[in-house]
């Protein structure tokens, strides 16, 4: 059990405390009392008479419980968690993928005829919502320049109710002015959603900061060991019931073992966002330094593209970043990667262990090119790496080892 504190907690001790109410983990003279909430394997919740169960559809709040749809104590517990991570927060809902939070989010704010705004360079994922799903429910996607405020209101109009931003992007790293755009968003009425899987709250408070949802997939940071798909979406009093009602119309629930999981996760984000963000920011230095490397793209790098907006607004970082190669083609920059040794190729980020992808995000722009206007045209090819918690060292002999081959490789 955790006892009520007695003033306000930093959030390194937050991640540790939270969820912990002591009707779902016993309480210190009670014996069988722990430390982590139990797994509750539950879809039927049992009433003691049918005056209870009349009166529980009308409680429709977490730590009542009803149906397993509406969770139990190991699902509610993650929730709080997250809630009291989030300043400004009225409650999290949480959702089997990073992907369905988005799409919660979207579905609490939007209806047929409305406009979304959504920044270029959005999870192509989310830009494949707004493609076809979205667009098949008579709602139309319009993209805008990320870094381009004047673009933003360029594409306002009276049917815009919402705008989905994502800072830094998750593959192009793009750092957007989140409080400014939010700022003219709600002049026009709009509801602010923020990605912020990237920092998350210890990095970014979006609330805080002017989003009305915040989302993050928990598959990554909070999950932390690549066995989990999660996603959560965080809002104040105005959006949060309107997200749980979504949630709840289109019967989003999580796996009490998976919610298990996600809280061991998120213990220990903190250690090893910092880890992982150290280690990123000595390898993004160092590349910079490469003659193979044409540009990194690392906000929390001094000098790269977004660095002043990340050092005004955030107060942390991720080990996610992207490396741009001096010309040559995606067969070279292919060689880079096949030949890494402790970098895995696969999606995701946010796990123990280092991760590779290639980045060519040519085919995923609307409102902008790729290349980017300032860079050169045939420095196209790059890759996308996700520092994990191997040493620096053998980490940066590895990278040493894929860059020999690209400079083998012809093309």
């Amino acid at each position: 059990m955790v006892k009520t504190p007695s003033r306000p907690l930093a959030p390194a001790t937050r991640l540790v405390t939270g969820g912990r109410r002591a009707e779902w983990t016993g309480t210190a003279d009670q014996p069988g009392a722990v430390v982590n909430p139990p797994v509750y394997r539950a879809s039927t919740h049992l009433y003691p008479d049918t005056a209870s169960l009349k009166t529980g559809p009308a409680k429709n709040e977490d730590g009542r419980f009803y149906y397993g749809r509406r969770g139990a104590p190991t699902q509610w517990a993650l929730a709080e968690a997250l809630t009291e991570l989030e300043p400004g927060a009225a409650g999290t809902m949480l959702y089997p993928s990073g992907v369905a939070a988005i799409f919660g989010a979207l579905l609490a704010a939007l209806r047929p005829g409305d406009v979304l705004l959504m920044t270029d360079n959005a999870y192509e994922p989310s830009r494949t919502l707004g493609r076809q799903w979205l667009h098949e429910f008579g709602i139309e996607t319009r993209w805008f320049d990320p870094q381009d405020p004047g673009a933003f209101a360029a594409a306002l109009c009276p049917r815009s109710k919402a705008v989905l931003l994502e800072s830094p992007g998750s593959l192009t790293m793009e750092v957007q002015d989140v409080p400014g755009l939010a700022a003219t968003a709600h002049e026009h009425g709009l509801c602010v959603i923020v990605d912020n899987t990237w920092a998350g709250p210890l990095g970014f408070p979006a609330l805080e900061k002017g989003a009305d949802i915040t989302v993050m997939s928990l598959t990554k940071h909070v999950g932390g060991h690549s066995d989990l798909m999660m996603g959560s979406a965080s809002a104040g009093p105005e959006w949060y019931g309107k997200l749980r009602r979504m949630a709840q119309l289109t019967g989003q629930v999580v796996s009490p073992d998976d919610a298990a999981l996600a809280l061991r996760g998120l213990r220990t984000m903190g250690l090893r966002l910092q880890q992982e963000t150290a280690s990123a920011l000595a390898l993004a230095e160092w590349l910079g330094t490469r003659d193979e490397v044409a540009r990194v793209l690392c906000p929390m790098l001094p000098g790269s593209p977004g660095h002043d907006l990340w050092r005004r607004d955030f107060s942390g970082g991720c080990g996610l970043f992207s490396v741009v190669l001096r010309g040559k083609d995606a067969a070279a920059r292919n060689a880079l990667i096949d030949a890494l040794e402790l970098f895995g190729i696969g999606y995701s980020w946010g796990g123990f262990e280092s991760l590779v992808t290639p980045l060519d995000p040519a085919g995923t722009r609307s409102a902008t090119p790729w290349p980017l206007p300032d860079m050169d045209p045939a420095d196209r090819f790059g890759v996308r790496l996700s520092i994990g918690l191997e040493a620096l060292e053998d980490l940066q002999a590895d990278l040493e080892r894929g860059l020999a081959a690209w400079r083998g490789a012809t093309g």
